[in-house]
């Protein structure tokens, strides 16, 4: 932090040993040392809020940069479903398909019914079919 060296040190010790008195050297000393342990505290702190709040600034820009991306998406891909829409209602081919479908879902079942499958099995388009078991325990 500073650039002072040993023999600038002892200089600094002598002068206050001179200046200060043998008798209050050491409650100087402790005192410099308690100011001096809370100005690092406080620095320490001060770096430390520093880098939180550049951290926080840098996660603001990613949210930013996160939510353009996905509107951007958002807004591409209704854009497709929209033009596809179009694109599908404006084909004769579709309409056809459209109306040929619509004709199926109205038309009843065609196929005969047998009187052994129950009403919920025709709904599914199930049939029932009756296999002999092959368990000889069941048969016996």
């Amino acid at each position: 932090m500073f650039d002072i060296g040993f023999s600038e040190l002892m200089v600094i010790a002598v002068v206050a040993l001179v200046v200060i008195g043998p008798e209050r050297l050491p409650k100087v000393a402790r005192t410099l040392g308690h100011l001096f342990g809370r100005m690092q505290r406080y620095v320490t702190d001060v770096k430390a809020d520093i880098n939180r709040e550049m951290k926080l600034d840098e996660l603001r820009k990613y949210q930013e940069q996160f939510k353009e991306a996905a509107l951007t998406a958002e807004h591409t891909f209704t854009d497709e479903v929209v033009k596809t829409e179009q694109l599908i209602k404006a084909t004769p081919e579709a309409e056809e398909e459209q109306s040929i479908h619509e004709k199926s879902l109205k038309t009843p079942l065609e196929e005969p019914v047998s009187e052994d499958v129950p009403a919920a099995q025709l709904e599914l388009g199930f049939e029932s079919k009756k296999e002999p078991s092959t368990n000889p325990q069941k048969q016996a």
